[in-house]
């Protein structure tokens, strides 16, 4: 089996369970987004890995109860031409989080490290400089006061397969798939040794990498969240139970007609 995850044979947790468990951890993410706020953290996490490995699964799961104004996602797209004559860098910086904020990037500047190594759409020279420059910029980051989490997720090939065999019989995910995916599909040795070679020259003391074995979604969620939870040592601030009043009598008011108003058909 060609696999860059540790293989060990698991019983599949029960989807009652797992909803459970993901409901107290939920719980727990707002209290850790509560302690970001007033604390004024500054949080990045990195999610990185094989296409399908289920990094968008864990991050929807994280954001779902979170409030979008204190954490967000960052998905960039193909870089303009303008884009790409700045210093590489340059167009994540403005994506980065003030205090109070905890900032997702569904994937990264590791993208250099990747896909564009791989692919050939950088030159060797603008690979290098970023195998040199990424751990002092990481770097700069922690120094800075941002707390900087980096994972990794990881999936088999034969998991990967059955995961894009899946998205093309579904309509609604088919557009996941992009032409890039299905070239990566033909190229996994190629990016094991990109990732490889990333891992040594980025996995750094003041920013490890995180890897997150995924082959089994549920199991990747929970345990990444877990981790994550883990990273950042918070308590619970979340907000006394509001007893509300009755509301006030409008006295005086009249509602204009409701044929006045346009109402979207309801068909069920």
């Amino acid at each position: 089996m060609n696999s860059d995850v540790k293989n060990t044979v698991k019983q599949k947790i029960s989807n009652k369970e797992y909803e459970q468990e993901l409901a107290k951890l939920q719980i727990e993410l707002v209290k850790l987004q509560e302690w970001i706020k007033a604390n004024g953290l500054k949080v990045v996490c990195i999610f990185e890995g094989r296409d399908a490995a289920g990094k968008g699964g864990v991050i929807k799961r994280i954001t779902e109860s979170l409030n979008p104004r204190i954490c967000r996602v960052v998905a960039l797209g193909t870089p303009t031409e303008r884009e790409k004559t700045q210093w590489y860098f340059q167009r994540y910086v403005p994506h980065l989080p003030a205090a109070g904020e905890m900032v997702l990037f569904d994937r990264s500047w590791y993208n250099r490290a990747g896909v564009e190594r791989v692919m050939g759409f950088c030159s060797e020279d603008e690979y290098l400089e970023f195998m040199r420059s990424c751990p002092e910029f990481e770097r700069m980051l922690v120094r800075s006061g941002i707390i900087l989490i980096k994972y990794w997720f990881s999936v088999s090939d034969e998991e990967q397969e059955r995961r894009f065999q899946k998205r093309i019989a579904d309509p609604t995910k088919r557009w996941k798939l992009s032409p890039m995916d299905l070239e990566s599909r033909n190229r996994w040795i190629e990016y094991s040794k990109a990732k490889d070679m990333m891992f040594a020259h980025t996995d750094i003391k003041q920013a490890p990498w995180y890897v997150v074995n995924a082959d089994i979604k549920k199991h990747a969620r929970l345990n990444c969240i877990k981790h994550l939870l883990s990273m950042i040592e918070y308590e619970d601030l979340t907000p006394e139970p509001i007893e509300l009043e009755p509301r006030s009598r409008a006295e005086g008011y009249v509602r204009p007609p409701l044929e006045d108003q346009t109402f979207v058909p309801e068909h069920h």
